[in-house]
């Protein structure tokens, strides 16, 4: 009998129950108590939603990341974020938003990035040549044990050592794998608490393995899994997001008792590894996509189970492809999709049932699952059928992209000089990245205005006293560039797929981001076009309050690629020439408008990276001539700006140089300017605005901080070209506290002009 299991399920709750629960906690208005109840029940939710899978994964659950969980279970916490006393969650907060509730004061948050190529920040695990590691699994043995009381076939989850090393970073030139040694014998400790409580199975995730390791981290897994190998429960060796490619025979030498592969990643590797599989493994194949929303050909997959389920038997475990955390919770909450779309799809509740479909057609004979294959065979040729897919003029027009289109007419350094002349900024020019607080009052009105109970005109007024608010405060700061704020946007992605043809929108179709942070990823789902201006007439509203320069503000094509629900019958590059050609037709319209600087955000622009070096250069061809299409068919006084955020870049600096924006800003307050240490080898050309400020903390930044992070980003790059500006846009945090941060930002900035005129004397 195949067996049928999972690798993990959303946590944030079906109505963003998780979510709410937080942001209440940090507020104080939710106990810890309280706060740990509703996460119990989150758990019984999802186990529920579970049942009849033959292995149910337990410690997947988190408050707000389970890198960082990970962290904790292994005693590696910062100093500065232990408390002498008090509840754990205080410290953990204290490290994943550097503030526990009730704390007057904050401390420096854990660095975040992006989880492998996904939407998904994790807390980089901080590690020097001084760390140490001490087991404290109460929390994983507690959820096991709550686990057991529901009569759940419970499965343990957690991150295996070598790719916990592999995602963390030093700050004192230390050899992470030094610290390997140290780290197994906690390990070996977590596995012997497991195995006292008759655990069998743990799946042990190493996604790390589908990247190009070198020989060390090939030393590394060796002694790593020799160490655990022994009595105790038997280790599932888990891999996602990519093939293994070179790394398969490392994998399959490892002395662990099965292997997962994630099929939909790594189809052409099924055969190799069914082949290579030591007597007595269990194969666990993930044949439904754990990252997208269309529903799979189980047909077709199960064509390609069915010799190996002969051949295998129990020892073929079906999955999704990873954890279904990057999808949204159940289908059937929606209610305003319309029905034939509806069809196409699969939320994380209706992947399980494709599983359940599978395990029955695998286990009993296709004849047991005959309805279900039916309703899947209908649906897939529905969509293929479909004419809202295609669209003749749209694909021509991708045809007909010439490499003209994507140059500037001038080169940087005349471009530059043009831009001074125009605007006559001051030297560390300030600005912010877009957006301003989302008040309440503002997400009122929109939900009332989707509801029917405000008309467009009420609405548009309203959201006009909110941008005159913001831009009435930048003045009062004295900020130089100005924004709009984009009270009008519910998210930087959605607002634009809304207004663009080829896609579609849930209504509770909300997967994590990060901690309390979802979003609500559009439905790529046909051909793209620009049916009319999107942010014209808000913009030219802002700067006609204003003799301030106002930055028009808008998303750039591989950012709302990679942050969508993606078609998968066409080559992703194919959605985005056609994303960058919808764009340029708006920034051309701002432009016609007299909107003289226009930022257009990349933030995800590095996580579509395949996590292969080697594949690199094709991704980056395309998605940087995207941008281009999209910014550069404007005149030379148009100043051209990108922001991208939380991503490793110092290894694609090139590229980003290629992208040949008038002005980049990025984020590097958490990682105090560390991502400015690519300018040691290379001399980027154009202008940079370092984020001196982190919003997803509470925190407000001194002026003397502020300072201190200018100074060190003028060690490498030029004064002339360095811009001020916080890490981020500023809609998740109060105006109590963008205030005061700005106010500082300000001053710094004047700090820094008054320094440098002082030297010039």
């Amino acid at each position: 009998m195949a067996q049928i299991h999972n690798l993990g399920f959303p946590r944030i709750g079906a109505e963003r129950e998780l979510k709410f629960a937080q942001e209440k906690h940090w507020k104080g208005a939710l106990s810890h108590a309280q706060l740990e109840a509703l996460g119990a029940e989150l758990r019984r939710e999802n186990w529920q939603r579970q049942s009849g899978l033959d292995a149910v994964p337990v410690g997947d659950f988190s408050f707000y990341d389970h890198v960082l969980d990970t962290s904790f279970m292994l005693g590696n916490v910062p100093e500065r974020a232990r408390p002498e006393q008090g509840q754990p969650l205080d410290a953990y907060f204290r490290v994943a938003r550097g503030r526990a509730a009730g704390d007057a004061e904050g401390v420096a948050a854990g660095e975040m990035t992006k989880w492998f190529d996904t939407n998904y920040h994790y807390i980089v695990p901080e590690l020097s040549g001084r760390t140490t590691f001490q087991l404290d699994a109460k929390r994983l043995l507690a959820q096991l044990a709550e686990a057991r009381r529901a009569g759940v076939p419970a499965k343990p989850v957690i991150v295996g050592p070598v790719t916990y090393l592999w995602l963390g970073k030093t700050h004192d030139g230390c050899d992470r794998l030094e610290l390997l040694p140290g780290l197994l014998r906690v390990y070996g400790e977590l596995l012997a608490a497991l195995a006292r409580e008759g655990v069998e199975w743990v799946q042990i995730d190493e996604p790390a393995l589908v990247t190009e390791l070198g020989p060390e981290w090939h030393r590394a897994y060796h002694l790593a899994y020799e160490s655990l190998a022994g009595p105790g429960p038997q280790l599932l060796l888990t891999t996602y997001f990519g093939r293994l490619r070179e790394n398969l025979e490392l994998a399959t030498s490892l002395p662990v008792a099965g292997i997962h592969l994630d099929a939909v990643s790594a189809p052409d590797e099924v055969e190799r590894l069914s082949g290579a599989l030591p007597a007595g493994w269990v194969l666990s194949l993930g044949v439904v996509s754990g990252r997208n929303i269309w529903k799979s050909d189980i047909g077709k997959a199960l064509d390609v189970l069915e010799p190996i389920h002969g051949t295998l038997g129990d020892r073929l475990w079906i999955a999704p492809s990873c954890s279904l955390l990057h999808v949204p919770v159940d289908l059937t909450s929606e209610k305003k999709l319309d029905a034939e779309l509806s069809s196409w799809l699969a939320f994380a509740q209706q992947k399980l049932e494709e599983i359940r479909s599978l395990g029955d057609a695998l286990n009993q004979g296709r004849e047991a699952a005959k309805g279900a294959l039916a309703e899947n065979a209908r649906a897939l040729q529905s969509r293929r059928r479909s004419k809202r897919v295609n669209d003749a003029a749209v694909q021509t027009a991708v045809k007909r992209l010439s490499p003209g289109l994507g140059a500037r007419k001038s080169p940087y350094g005349k471009r530059a000089g043009a831009q001074a002349r125009l605007f006559k900024l001051p030297k560390f020019p300030t600005t912010t990245i877009g957006s301003f607080p989302q008040t309440a009052e503002i997400r009122k009105a929109r939900g009332e205005f989707r509801a029917g109970k405000l008309d467009a005109n009420a609405y548009r007024l309203k959201m006009r006293a909110e941008i005159e608010r913001a831009v009435r405060e930048q003045e009062t700061l004295g900020l130089d560039v100005l924004v709009h704020g984009e009270a009008e946007r519910n998210d930087m992605v959605e607002y634009f797929g809304e207004q663009l043809d080829g896609f579609a929108f849930s209504e509770f179709g909300w997967v994590q981001s990060y901690g309390s942070r979802c979003v609500k990823p559009p439905i790529l789902f046909g051909d793209i076009s620009r049916p009319r201006p999107m942010t014209l007439e808000w913009t030219r509203f802002a700067q006609s309050l204003t003799r301030k320069p106002m930055k028009g503000m808008l998303t750039g094509p591989v950012t709302i690629l990679n942050w969508s629900f993606v078609r998968d019958d066409q080559p992703r590059s194919l959605s985005c020439y056609q994303l960058a050609l919808a764009i340029r037709d708006e920034v051309r319209d701002l432009e016609r408008a007299g909107v003289r600087i226009i930022q257009i955000d990349e933030a995800a622009l590095r996580e579509g990276l395949p996590l292969r070096r080697s594949e690199w250069h094709e991704y980056l061809r395309w998605a940087v001539d995207s941008f281009r299409i999209a910014a550069n068919g404007v005149a030379d006084e148009t100043q051209i700006h990108t922001h991208m955020c939380y991503s490793e870049f110092n290894d694609i600096i090139e590229s980003i140089a290629a992208m040949d924006a008038d002005v980049i800003t990025i984020e590097t307050s958490r990682s105090n300017m560390e991502l400015l240490d690519a300018f040691d080898r290379f001399e980027y050309p154009n202008q940079i605005g370092p984020g001196v400020y982190d919003i997803h903390s509470p925190n407000v930044p001194s002026e003397q901080q502020i300072v201190e992070l200018m100074q060190k980003a003028s060690e490498k790059v030029p004064a002339e070209r360095l811009w001020v500006n916080p890490d981020c846009g500023l809609k998740t945090r109060s105006w109590e506290e963008v205030l005061p941060a700005l106010r500082n930002m300000v001053s710094a900035a004047q700090r820094l002009r008054e320094a440098a005129q002082g030297s010039v004397r």
